[in-house]
């Protein structure tokens, strides 16, 4: 039976209620998580180390134990029918975890076997998921011999071998260089665009605002932010902007009422201003004590910026006083 029972409605892909896990040594690690990913949705979990992410993730892929609440895959509680519910998922943790002296060909094969695949159908299935995440050329060679990013992308064409509904992937990208992170963005994209629901946790801010659509921020075992990720965005009330300057900057800079500034070096000017304000005062300002602008850009990451004020000890001790 669903969560959602309303007729019409759209079961989710990943719908978690009231969920909690204390472990044996009495660490909450989630304390009454509820959310809901939809069909199709490219979804960020974000929070900072042991936060609850994955433990989250790993009662999701029935790999750790609830204490209570309700998890359902396409309204498949995943207590009552494991198996109907994994089949479902498919599942991308950090730690690479293929034997490495196996070949990609036969580590792809061997997975889709697990979950009854046959043979004829599940090597024809290796080929297409190794031609598509740029591996096919490698698939008679021993895994121990490929680079970094194409063990990453030998995990994703492995687990969607069971051609999942729902792709969970736990920092994918994890210690690759920039280049290889883009390239896995594309076949991450390519793969949500062909209708898998991908769920994604990330150390990488900005990975998580290019790729996904919707978040939720958990931070000590507690949903604090979740929802569209343009609206949350723009609840930001401040905007962080870095000028490069021609010329040398003043001793004295100018004093521009509600914006805070600083000279980061002699051609860098570091500001922070309200949202609501129109930046041409800034510039007139600047203009105005012979600052000469040749070229800006913003300063941060706005979702780094989102996820500083909503996690840590300042921001926890607020939701206390609040609670």
């Amino acid at each position: 039976m669903s969560l959602d029972s309303t007729p019409g409605a759209t079961v989710p892909a990943l719908s978690v209620r009231d969920l909690r896990k204390t472990y044996g040594n009495g660490v909450q690690a989630l304390k009454g998580v509820s959310l809901a990913v939809q069909p199709g949705d490219f979804y960020a979990l974000l929070g900072p180390n042991g936060a609850g992410k994955s433990t989250l993730i790993g009662i999701a892929s029935s790999l750790v134990n609830k204490s209570g609440g309700e998890v359902q895959v396409f309204g498949v509680d995943i207590s009552r029918d494991r198996s109907a519910a994994m089949r479902l998922i498919g599942l991308v943790p950090q730690e690479i975890n293929f034997n490495m002296f196996e070949k990609p060909f036969d580590i792809c094969v061997n997975y889709a076997g697990f979950y009854g695949v046959p043979r004829a159908e599940a090597e024809a299935r290796a080929e297409q998921v190794l031609k598509e995440a740029q591996l096919w050329d490698k698939a008679q060679m021993m895994s121990r011999t490929l680079s970094g990013g194409m063990k990453r992308r030998l995990m994703i064409a492995r687990a969607m071998m069971t051609k999942p509904r729902l792709l969970i992937l736990d920092e994918p990208t994890a210690g690759v260089d920039i280049e290889i992170r883009r390239g896995m963005w594309k076949t991450l994209k390519e793969i949500n665009a062909a209708g898998t629901t991908i769920i994604l946790t990330t150390h990488y801010l900005e990975e998580a605002e290019s790729l996904c659509r919707n978040l939720a921020i958990i931070d000590r075992g507690t949903i604090v932010e979740q929802g569209p990720m343009k609206a949350l965005l723009a609840k930001l009330d401040v905007e962080g902007f870095l000028f490069d300057i021609d010329g040398h900057l003043p001793a004295t800079l100018p004093n521009i009422e509600g914006t805070t500034m600083h000279a980061m070096d002699d051609h860098t000017l570091d500001l922070d201003m309200p949202r609501a304000m129109d930046l041409n005062r800034v510039f007139d300002a600047l203009n105005d004590a012979g600052i000469r602008v040749r070229s800006m850009r913003t300063k941060s990451n706005r979702l780094e910026e989102l996820f500083v004020r909503l996690t840590g000890d300042e921001a926890a001790a607020k939701r206390e006083q609040a609670a």
